[in-house]
């Protein structure tokens, strides 16, 4: 048995990538940032998978946010997992920080999720680099690891330039790339040694 207090050491700041045999379909070929997670559970961001219908500047002026800077920063609006798909989240590098309001992940990589950054990214302030995501994936308590068991995910270290690409399509071919993994040879058969 995988000892949780260990793994969950572990996968903050992580990458999850999705293995060709992933049976949830709103997860295939997906590439998830783990932003937190402990024995109660664990909270990530898609980062390869574009928002269909919404623009940032729409959401801008959805909130009534008046962007200040001409041209206005280019932010894609990802779709950051199936849980409160309503709700928004800006990955940043940690030059942003609001108090009571940033998660810092890792040494490099923040997570705030109030109006206050979106303000500053339309004022041309703000974390010099930033994704936004609609909703987040989660995991109850074990969920995670025993889905780790089950060979759904691998995981990799987190890459700054991977996350903030603004290729997202191809982001499930470098994470595995950044593995030694050619994507090409992967089986959706699992195995155990």
């Amino acid at each position: 048995m995988i000892d949780s207090k260990k793994l969950a050491d572990k996968l903050d700041g992580q990458l999850l990538i999705a293995m060709p045999g992933m049976n949830d379909p709103r997860f295939k070929k997906t590439v998830i940032f783990i932003c937190s997670h402990s024995n109660e559970g664990a909270m990530g961001i898609v980062i390869n998978r574009p928002h269909k219908d919404l623009k940032f500047s729409e959401l801008l002026s959805q909130l009534n946010i008046e962007p200040d800077a001409q041209p206005p920063r280019k932010i894609e609006v990802l779709s950051g997992g199936p849980v409160e798909q309503g709700r928004g989240f800006v990955l940043h590098s940690k030059d942003y920080f609001t108090e009571g309001a940033t998660l810092k992940v890792d040494p490099g990589l923040s997570l705030t999720a109030t109006t206050d950054v979106l303000r500053a990214l339309a004022k041309g302030e703000g974390p010099s680099k930033a994704i936004f995501a609609l909703g987040y994936a989660g995991w109850g308590a074990g969920q995670l690891e025993q889905e780790l068991i089950d060979n759904a995910w691998i995981t990799c270290d987190s890459d700054a330039d991977l996350i903030f690409d603004q290729n997202h399509i191809g982001k499930y071919s470098a994470a595995l790339n950044k593995l030694g993994i050619d994507p090409r040879l992967l089986s959706s058969e699992a195995g155990h040694a």
